[in-house]
């Protein structure tokens, strides 16, 4: 994929906005725009703000997204006059491990993970979070019922972050919810990812020039598609 024949535009999350800012050559992109974690809560949101934003870049362009399905709400993405470029992944967590791979032998080593993330926290979106809001809507009961409803298979509630300094960041609050998710006896656990994928990303900007088993590229008139994300057929 050449970068001379048409402008590289970023459009992401602001989960991965340190890293990319890192990594990130300066002359390599004409616009760079990072969006708000909250989005992913509703992920019908998250695709109207990023087809919007898509949308208002003028000039046929690369748009490389700092995102992963997540949560489906990158279903149906047009690319229009743009190639598209993202990481097949399902979400954020495969990113910050720094391999699909990665994610793949943690699922099938702990089984019932549920992730805490920076943007996750700072966005709000916790179980213990959940269950306040809960309350303030349905009342205590009912709260305690949907809450098990949706949590009691879950084992283990992990911090995952890239920097040491952010575990230490996040790991009071992390563990507030730790506290709370004890009802359903989930262990608390801490896991320091990598950069990798996200440094792999920066590098498909120039090298990859058509789908591979880590990024998507859809041409222009493409449309992402939830299939296009999946790597294992069963």
């Amino acid at each position: 994929m050449s970068t001379s024949a048409q402008p590289v535009v970023l459009i992401s999350c602001a989960v991965f906005q340190h890293l990319l800012e890192d990594m990130l050559p300066p002359e390599l992109a004409t616009d760079v725009t990072f969006l708000d974690y909250g989005l992913h809560q509703v992920p019908k949101n998250l695709k109207a703000t990023v087809q919007k934003t898509i949308d208002s870049v003028a000039e046929p362009s690369l748009i490389v997204l700092g995102y992963g399905l997540c949560g489906n709400g990158l279903n149906g993405i047009a690319a229009g006059p743009h190639t598209l470029l993202v990481s097949r992944a399902d979400d954020c967590i495969s990113i910050l491990m720094g391999s699909y791979d990665t994610y793949l032998h943690e699922f099938n080593s702990n089984p019932g993970t549920y992730y805490l993330t920076k943007g996750w926290l700072e966005s709000g979106s916790d179980p213990l979070k959940e269950y306040h809001s809960m309350v303030d809507k349905y009342g205590a009961e009912t709260a305690e019922w949907l809450m098990d409803e949706q949590y009691q298979n879950y084992k283990r509630l992990v911090l995952i972050a890239h920097t040491q300094v952010d575990l230490e960041k996040y790991r009071p609050r992390a563990k507030e919810v730790a506290k709370y998710c004890e009802r359903w006896g989930m262990e608390y656990s801490e896991l320091l990812g990598s950069d990798a994928y996200v440094g792999g990303l920066v590098k498909a900007i120039t090298t990859v020039q058509e789908s591979n088993d880590d990024f998507l590229v859809i041409p222009p008139g493409g449309v992402l598609k939830q299939s296009q994300f999946i790597r294992i057929q069963l």
